[in-house]
C-alpha cells in the first residue's frame, strides 16, 4: 500500500502511503481516463496534455495552486506544503516522530524535526512523568 515517487525532493525516489481510500480513487481514475483517451496503456497515471509524457513540476505546482484557491485557502502553498502538512497531521495524531523520519525520508533527525515546531498544540497536552508521582 504505497506509492513510488520517482525523482522528487532532492532528486530523490520516495514512496508514500496509500490508503484503500485513495488506491480506490486512482483506480477509478484509471478506467475514465483509459475510457476517454487521455491516458494510454502502459502509461503515466498523471500524464501531461500529451499523454506520452508525465506531468511537469509546472503542471503540477499549478493544480496545487488551483485546488488551494478552490479550497479558499489563501496562504502561500506548493507542493512541499502537502509533506508539511502530512508531517503536522501525523504529529497531531502522536505518531512517533522516527516513524515520521521514515515516512518522510529523511536520514537524519534532525531534518525530520523542523515540522515539530508546527503541531505546537501538541505540547499543552504533556504532562512532566513528575506529575504522576503520589503527593508527598
Amino acid at each position: 500500500m504505497t506509492l513510488r515517487v520517482e525523482q522528487g525532493k532532492g532528486h530523490k525516489d520516495r514512496y508514500a502511503m496509500l490508503s484503500p481510500v485513495l488506491l480506490q480513487r486512482l483506480r477509478t481514475w484509471w478506467r475514465i481516463a483509459h475510457a476517454q483517451g487521455r491516458m494510454l496503456p502502459g502509461g503515466w497515471l498523471f500524464p501531461s496534455m500529451n499523454p506520452t509524457n508525465a506531468l511537469t513540476p509546472r503542471q503540477l505546482n499549478r493544480a496545487v495552486h488551483d485546488a488551494a484557491d478552490t479550497a479558499g485557502i489563501h496562504k502561500r502553498v506548493s507542493m512541499h506544503t502537502l509533506r508539511h502538512c502530512f508531517a503536522t497531521h501525523l504529529l497531531e495524531r502522536k505518531v512517533d516522530v522516527r516513524v515520521i523520519q521514515v515516512l518522510l525520508g529523511h536520514k537524519r533527525l534532525e531534518t525530520t524535526t523542523v515540522y515539530t515546531h508546527v503541531a505546537t498544540d501538541l505540547l499543552h497536552e504533556v504532562f512532566s512523568p513528575l506529575e504522576a508521582l503520589p503527593p508527598a
